[in-house]
């Protein structure tokens, strides 16, 4: 615990009012005297308290004493008697009266103690609470970001390891897709699994599809181009586009979403031979 939380902890107020166990006690008092910014505060926290008790202390009535001397007057037989007891019964009166006063004074004065205490405790506590919350906000942002960092790279990973497979898998024939005129900086992968007919296709290279439109993958046998599917980002290596029995070539144009029965041979991007 730091010297900020130590202050704000209570304990000084705590201290003032009586409150602190003896082991409290004795900590404060030896951090006081190492510590000059608990002292202060310590200080203040008194000064605070004391100019709240004051101003709540009770005055008591200026003609209080010359109405208790009519009173006493009115009821003793003589003069003499009067003077004799005057100054017992007044001391007595007084002595009453102080008592009085000082406890309503002490009464007020610890309850009004009390209730700033608990009004400080109240608010200390709730500034630890907006501090903890706050904490605790930044910390689950802090921690939804590292999880969305680790989803995004497991999924990065992944997408590796799938093309990883089909690289090192004997019965996986390989065949890269070069940019036409048009497109020269395009580039594909076709994988053909020679033993199930399946194609699977990387098309991570090729421009994002605009809106509305999709790339299909065509397959050359005996020069007529036949239907292998069409390509999204979530299949990419991953999900089989088409079965294709024989092919001499493969080939990839934009079409509408959704597909052509034929290829827009003037949005044709990438093309490679087997």
């Amino acid at each position: 615990m730091n010297t900020k939380e130590y202050i704000s902890s209570g304990i000084i107020e705590s201290y003032i009012l009586g409150h602190a166990s003896p082991e409290e006690a004795g900590i404060l008092e030896c951090v006081m005297k190492n510590n000059a910014e608990v002292k202060a505060a310590f200080e203040e926290a008194q000064i605070t308290l004391e100019h709240l008790a004051t101003a709540q202390a009770v005055t008591p009535p200026s003609d209080l004493k010359s109405k208790i001397w009519n009173k006493i007057q009115q009821e003793q037989p003589s003069v003499e008697d009067t003077q004799s007891s005057l100054s017992v019964k007044t001391q007595e009166i007084d002595n009453d009266r102080n008592i009085k006063i000082q406890e309503q004074t002490q009464g007020k004065t610890n309850w009004k103690t009390y209730a700033i205490a608990a009004s400080l405790l109240f608010l200390i506590s709730i500034a630890g609470n907006i501090f903890w919350m706050n904490n605790q906000s930044a910390m689950k942002q802090e921690m939804a970001k590292l999880a969305a960092e680790k989803q995004s790279q497991d999924a990065v990973m992944k997408k590796m390891d799938r093309k990883l497979d089909m690289f090192s898998n004997p019965e996986m024939q390989m065949v890269m897709l070069k940019g036409v005129e048009k497109h020269q900086d395009a580039k594909a992968m076709v994988f053909w699994d020679k033993k199930t007919k399946e194609v699977y296709l990387n098309a991570e290279n090729l421009p994002k599809a605009p809106e509305g439109m999709q790339y299909q993958l065509w397959a050359l046998e005996d020069g007529k181009p036949v239907n292998a599917g069409m390509y999204t980002e979530d299949k990419d290596s991953k999900i089989a586009l088409a079965t294709i029995s024989k092919a001499q070539a493969f080939a990839i144009t934009l079409e509408k979403q959704g597909g052509s029965p034929v290829p827009t041979m003037e949005n044709m991007y990438v093309m490679g031979g087997i």
